[in-house]
């Protein structure tokens, strides 16, 4: 595809591996981030060059993209003089990867839509070895011409890029695929743990049954380093709470049940309490065999 002109705000665990994958698809990319030395490390890796403010990064480029951490996070980098609208032209195209709520989705799109910026939500699933090796999952909302521009670009770093409504029904997606995961991975964890306490060897039991209609992702690719005690696979708990917190608020707001998602939710919250707020969304093992002890 054409080269484009790109900014790429946020360079975290997962940005700074999906902008390294626009410059090697042939973008020129500037990229911005909260603490400059990261922003200078990644070009003297990667090339392209770095901004001081978004509004800078965002000066001329067709498309922005944004990785960073929250809602808050996101406003800071759209909105004021430094913010990212500010240095965005008539026609361009805001890209938001972040996993944030919905309403704030909506909220800032208006606020593109008037200063004529399209604005597409686009979270992402693969966590960072998805993003290392450009294998992420991308669930889109936004108007249908705006994701049809985006899509080629965010190609860089995707195996799979869907549309799956107007605006916000990209971060309902990924609320989606939150919820799924937290109750896979307490079953699993519970399959784990009374496998130990009933004296089975868990690997064997897992390899027996993987293959049937227990059979997961998680399974497949967590139940080593479950047994192993080793939660260093880059979702931090922290993060999976501030998701589940948006799936709950959701959830009062739309009139949707989630009684095993919040109860999980507490869970990871006994995680936190163990200190395990940077382990992994595994982690959950960890405490049953801590209450087990």
């Amino acid at each position: 595809m054409a080269m484009a002109k790109v900014a790429f705000l946020g360079l975290g665990v997962m940005g700074s591996p999906m902008a390294g994958h626009l410059v090697a698809a042939g973008h020129e990319v500037t990229v911005y981030n909260r603490t400059a030395t990261k922003a200078d490390a990644w070009v003297a890796e990667h090339g392209g060059t770095s901004a001081a403010t978004p509004a800078a990064a965002a000066e001329g480029a067709a498309f922005v993209m944004a990785c960073v951490g929250n809602d808050d996070d996101l406003r800071g980098v759209c909105l004021g003089e430094d913010g990212a609208f500010a240095g965005m032209g008539d026609g361009t195209v805001f890209v938001d990867h972040t996993t944030v709520s919905a309403k704030v989705t909506r909220d800032l799109h208006e606020v593109a839509g008037g200063q004529g910026i399209a604005f597409v939500d686009a979270p992402i699933s693969g966590g960072q070895a998805g993003a290392e090796n450009g294998q992420l999952v991308v669930m889109c909302g936004g108007e249908a011409g705006a994701y049809a521009r985006a899509e080629p670009i965010i190609a860089a770093y995707a195996k799979a890029c869907r549309r799956l409504g107007e605006s916000g029904a990209g971060q309902l997606t990924k609320m989606v695929n939150q919820i799924c995961i937290a109750g896979l991975v307490q079953g699993l964890s519970e399959g784990l743990h009374f496998a130990e306490t009933a004296g089975l060897d868990g690997r064997a039991v897992i390899e027996v049954i993987a293959g049937g209609a227990a059979g997961s992702w998680q399974m497949a690719n967590r139940y080593e380093t479950m047994l192993d005690g080793h939660f260093e696979h880059g979702f931090a708990v922290d993060w999976m709470r501030k998701d589940l917190g948006i799936c709950l608020a959701t959830a009062n707001e739309t009139g949707a049940s989630l009684p095993v998602t919040a109860l999980v939710d507490q869970f990871y919250k006994e995680v936190q309490a163990m200190g395990g707020g940077r382990w992994d969304t595994s982690s959950l093992f960890a405490r049953l065999r801590r209450n087990a002890g």
